[in-house]
């Protein structure tokens, strides 16, 4: 069988720095004064955090809850403040991180050049049409630990509010977890294999979208104009086919699609480096910025050795884009 070589995937190492929270986990039961249970802390995402704190009571089982200031931020023995990777890919393409509700089977061809089409990934439920991201991005994790408590108060004379049950509430006093300077690191990965090919076949349920006779042609070339927008200089070229077999199989079954070149493929990169190093979310009073971000053209069949030793990367392309089809 015939070796797959060449650039598998291109990953990279992420470091933003920030102020505060950009993304909270909202209001959390923990234990107040005298041992009551208390509904008005709000916490933001931290890695690994339970509000239990271990302790049982004998006679009912019931848990106790932590209390607000027991948290430890530490990024290695606790649990520290971190970025939900759903909430760094919806301000990645926060464009069009609406513009789905909007999509059926008659434009497709529109979301399939587009960044969400051809990077983001998408499903449309109606028709099951979908493309599944190349790209992996992974939670951006506080390293600093810059937590603390801070109690609040509502200002001014209003009326008592009810809780759920109708009754008074007892207090106009709430608490959040919040944090000062903040400084993240991440780590991602763009999936060559799937960058590459764009089923346009139900025949394995993966198709991008439902195409008529004579119509894969002029998608292609669609998709080959939107490339060529990101690059001038470069030769980007997609290729529509009846059937394209994936590498390595038994039988030699394929699926009509569009194959990308080296010089698509490259171009599509840039792009998605380029979105990420310019990443900047300012949200809930907070903001965070990529500041530095390490790339790896990645050739072995070691996935993110960029995590485990970087003096192996390969910050250039050193050799071509890994070809996973064929066309027969």
């Amino acid at each position: 069988m015939e070796k797959i070589t060449g650039i598998k995937s291109v990953d990279f190492k992420i470091t933003a720095l920030g102020h505060g929270v950009v993304n909270w986990n909202g209001p959390t039961s923990l234990m107040g004064d005298g041992g009551k249970t208390v509904d008005n802390h709000t916490l933001p995402k931290l890695r690994g955090y339970t509000n239990l704190s271990g302790k049982v009571k004998d006679e009912t089982g019931y848990k106790y809850k932590k209390e607000a200031t027991d948290i430890n931020f530490d990024v290695k023995t606790g649990t520290p403040l971190y970025i939900s990777q759903n909430c760094i890919r919806h301000h990645l393409f926060r464009e069009q991180a609406f513009d789905l509700h909007n999509a059926g089977e008659k434009n497709l061809q529109q979301v399939l050049t587009s960044v969400t089409g051809l990077i983001r990934g998408y499903v449309v439920p109606a028709s099951q049409c979908k493309r599944t991201s190349p790209l992996l991005m992974e939670d951006f994790v506080d390293q600093l630990g810059n937590g603390n408590f801070e109690q609040m108060g509502r200002s001014g004379t209003k009326e008592k509010e009810k809780n759920k049950a109708g009754e008074d509430k007892s207090s106009s006093f709430f608490s959040k977890t919040t944090f000062g300077d903040t400084e993240y690191l991440s780590y991602g990965s763009i999936s060559i294999e799937q960058l590459q090919f764009i089923s346009l076949d139900n025949k394995f349920d993966r198709a991008a979208m439902i195409i008529k006779d004579g119509q894969g042609e002029q998608i292609a070339e669609a998709v080959q104009s939107f490339i060529k927008t990101f690059n001038p200089a470069l030769n980007p070229q997609a290729v529509f086919h009846k059937n394209y077999v994936r590498r390595g199989t038994i039988f030699e079954e394929g699926e009509q699609g569009i194959l990308l070149n080296n010089d698509a493929m490259q171009a599509l990169v840039e792009h998605t480096l380029n979105r990420i190093s310019e990443l900047s979310i300012r949200q809930a009073k907070a903001y965070m910025y990529v500041d530095e971000i390490l790339v790896d053209y990645n050739d072995s069949n070691k996935m993110m050795r960029i995590k485990r030793s970087e003096g192996d990367i390969s910050q250039t392309p050193e050799s071509d884009y890994a070809c996973y089809f064929y066309a027969k």
